[in-house]
């Protein structure tokens, strides 16, 4: 203290008159760790008086205890070796302090004093704690969306992806080929495009973006269609501070929508299948009267000897143009299932091979092959087999129309245990369908072929007959080197036999 007792008394004056000015309580130390003085703040704060502390050790005053704390933790220690200032924090009772002790040189640089001053934080921890709480609530909520969320800064460096988005897109910042820019989410160019919207007022309202349908691009290179909500983020003086976006996968809501689309239309054509079958029954019933006595007629006078040639070839066309009639009445008939139906179980495979035999045009199929790529195993159905001998024998007939005489055809069978059905696909090497003519081809009296070559009725009775053994048709694939028709049948399973094949 000699220094001190050196120094003039205006020189002193001012210095306590500093010390006590100062707004938090502090106390000086000597190295030794003994309380030498305190500030009138700290008389005040802890209502005690100087000779209460002078001569004590610090660690009576600042850890309420009366032995000595480790040396290396110990902070006073610190900063008489570091000649820096060191801080912690520390609470006592409900009392949040920070305690901070500063070095007070002599004139060699040596630490003469150390000055400890202590804070009173118990209100800003408070309000730490709470803002960490509240960061803790939207971290959850973030985190547990069944929405994906990203966010990222204003250049677009991804920040923040919850578990939802890092499963839809693949994990960010992780390495060579991850996604870790907001462009790399979409396709070139529509990350900039999203960002112009955001900015226009005019869309959504400013910093506001809902688009129901978009396609992002995930860490592997696959599109995936979405919803997607975007927004601006802005800090206070209302500038850009960041963006954020959510996004919800429609790929089932896709699979749905197709789902419910192809129900429609099976329902709208087994409508017009239904309203049409009975025009064509009661068309077909009308035509047969006068047709039979057509052909009775024709047939009695071409067996007059009487008759010259030029009228007995004249009498064969009329015969010939009257049994085209006669066929065209009889797959009305068949068209509005007018025709009964003697359903029995049969070996599946068994029916395809029988219809195969059963085809006449042989000239059709000169330059055809037919690959036959049948499943060995049992595969039951209950069906009436001439009905399904005509489907078949039709659907191999149209494929080989498709491929104006040449190519392959291949019939391929097969079944799924566990949705219990048999398939049959039926691949020709054609041209393919065109997209325009794909939802009429199994309209009654479509064709695309030339005037008096077809009814349109081929394919049409096809489905009618389908449909009567509870099964569906459809093309399964379609293009420039050919078309698949696929045909799916319920499985038939003897009395206990179903509850059987599902036992593992």
């Amino acid at each position: 203290m000699k220094k001190y007792l050196d120094l003039s008394s205006d020189e002193m004056y001012w210095r306590i008159r500093i010390f006590d000015s100062l707004s938090y309580p502090s106390v000086i130390i000597s190295p030794d760790k003994t309380l030498v003085g305190a500030n009138k703040k700290f008389y005040e704060t802890f209502n005690i008086s100087f000779k209460e502390i002078f001569g004590k050790k610090c660690f009576h005053l600042f850890l309420y205890k009366d032995t000595p704390c480790n040396s290396d933790q110990c902070t006073i220690s610190k900063v008489i070796k570091d000649k820096k200032s060191h801080s912690f924090t520390t609470k006592h009772h409900y009392r949040w302090e920070e305690r901070v002790f500063s070095p007070i040189f002599d004139e060699t640089g040596e630490v003469a004093y150390v000055i400890g001053s202590i804070r009173d934080i118990t209100r800003t921890k408070s309000l730490e704690n709470q803002l960490y709480g509240v960061k803790e609530f939207i971290s959850r909520v973030i985190h547990s969306s069944a929405s994906a969320i990203v966010a990222a800064d204003r250049q677009g460096n991804i920040n923040l992806m919850n578990s939802v988005a890092k499963e839809l897109f693949g994990d960010y910042n992780g390495g060579e080929g991850k996604i870790k820019h907001t462009e790399q989410l979409y396709r070139p160019g529509k990350a900039k495009e999203i960002m112009k919207m955001l900015r226009d007022e005019k869309i959504g309202g400013k910093g506001k973006l809902l688009i129901p349908r978009i396609i992002i691009v995930n860490s592997h290179g696959e599109e995936i269609e979405v919803e997607m909500s975007a927004a601006i983020v802005y800090d206070d003086k209302g500038n850009e501070s960041a963006t954020m976006a959510i996004y919800n996968d429609l790929s089932d809501k896709s699979e749905v929508e197709k789902e419910l689309k192809l129900t429609q239309r099976q329902l709208a054509q087994s409508e017009k299948m239904a309203s049409l079958g009975q025009l064509a029954a009661g068309v077909a019933h009308e035509i047969n009267n006068p047709l039979t006595g057509i052909l009775f007629y024709a047939s009695l006078l071409l067996e007059r000897s009487d008759l010259d040639d030029s009228m007995r070839e004249d009498l064969g066309c009329v015969l010939e143009d009257a049994n085209r009639c006669k066929e065209i009445v009889k797959n009305l008939l068949v068209y509005s299932r007018s025709s009964g139906s003697e359903k029995k179980i049969v070996q599946f495979n068994k029916i395809i091979e029988q219809s195969l035999t059963l085809v006449r045009d042989q000239k059709k199929f000169r330059n055809i092959k037919i690959k036959k790529r049948l499943s060995d195993e049992m595969m039951l159905i209950n069906a009436d087999i001439s009905k399904l001998n005509q489907v078949f024998i039709n659907l191999v007939i149209n494929a080989a129309d498709a491929m104006d005489g040449t190519g392959t055809i291949t019939l391929t069978s097969y079944k799924n245990n566990v949705i219990k059905k048999i398939f049959l696909e039926v691949k020709d090497t054609g041209k393919g369908i065109p997209h325009k003519d794909l939802s009429k081809i199994f309209d009654p009296f479509f064709t695309t072929k030339e005037v008096g070559k077809s009814t349109g009725l081929g394919l049409s009775i096809v489905y009618g007959m389908i449909e009567e053994h509870g099964a569906k048709i459809s093309v399964k694939k379609t293009g420039s080197k050919g078309t698949t028709f696929i045909i799916e049948f319920p499985m038939y399973f003897a009395s206990g036999e179903e509850m059987s094949l599902c036992k593992p």
